[in-house]
């Protein structure tokens, strides 16, 4: 509640004067959910709930989730044998390691688009099963497309891999919640990994819907000032609430030749 019922006004979103419906928020950090709400109960295959107002008071809330994101990423660069030179470069650039990989894919990719480094390498991101919408804990993830190299351009292309199937697998439950009924057009992107740039847009090529985020990055803690602010009868209700002090960052477009 933090970041999805933040006024949109002037944005030129699609879910302007659209219902909190049209929304979904994702929270994205080691593992990550995606939150949507419904005016009637949507039974979504793989997807928990329906709850009634478990989230927004009135609506029914469905919640899907990917088992691992940050920690998948994370381990695939820290477990790659090239991890200890991409650490000892970003040190000396007084970069993030993952500031530093975007960087570097940037540097790689010449004229293509970034997402077009992967057309030969492709994750199967279910290292530790599948939550949604598949709900199968006994997959395991899979690489296709490795060769011999051993050097940094490697571990930047499966860190990139990598988070394109993260991507995807969002897109995967997206697409299961719309068959399901719901109608969704806009993702609110909150969490750790809604501060790396690469994972945003990916999410928003590979999904071809905006992708919002919020002006204030702990966006939990802001919606426990919503709480807060509602218990103490400073505002009528929690939508009131979220549409007041929710605030909008930034937008990534997604870029829909990239997408095709």
């Amino acid at each position: 509640i933090g970041v999805i019922g933040a006024d949109v006004k002037g944005h030129n979103l699609p879910c302007e004067n659209q219902p909190i419906t049209s929304r979904v928020a994702m929270i994205c950090g080691t593992s990550s959910c995606h939150m949507g709400v419904s005016e009637t109960p949507i039974f979504v295959p793989g997807v928990w709930g329906p709850y009634f107002s478990a989230m927004v008071p009135g609506l029914w809330l469905n919640e899907g989730g990917q088992s691992a994101t940050g920690k998948l990423i994370d381990h695939v660069v820290r477990g790659h044998v090239a991890f200890p030179e991409l650490q000892s470069k970003a040190a000396a650039s007084a970069h993030s390691i993952y500031t530093y990989l975007n960087s570097h894919l940037d540097l790689i990719k010449k004229s293509l688009p970034v997402g077009f480094l992967t057309v030969d390498l492709h994750v199967w991101p279910d290292f530790h099963g599948n939550r949604s919408p598949l709900t199968d804990l006994t997959l395991k993830g899979m690489v296709v497309g490795l060769t011999l190299s051993r050097g940094l351009d490697e571990l930047a292309l499966i860190y990139l891999a990598t988070i394109q199937a993260i991507a995807l697998g969002t897109r995967h439950i997206l697409e299961t919640l719309q068959a399901a009924g719901h109608h969704i057009n806009t993702v609110f992107l909150c969490g750790g990994l809604s501060k790396n740039p690469l994972f945003v847009q990916m999410h928003a090529d590979i999904t071809g819907k905006p992708v919002v985020l919020s002006k204030e990055v702990e966006s939990v803690l802001v919606g426990a000032a919503i709480l807060g602010a509602c218990a103490s009868g400073d505002f009528a209700s929690i939508q009131e609430a979220m549409a007041k002090m929710g605030r909008i960052g930034r937008v990534v477009q997604p870029n829909h030749e990239h997408k095709r």
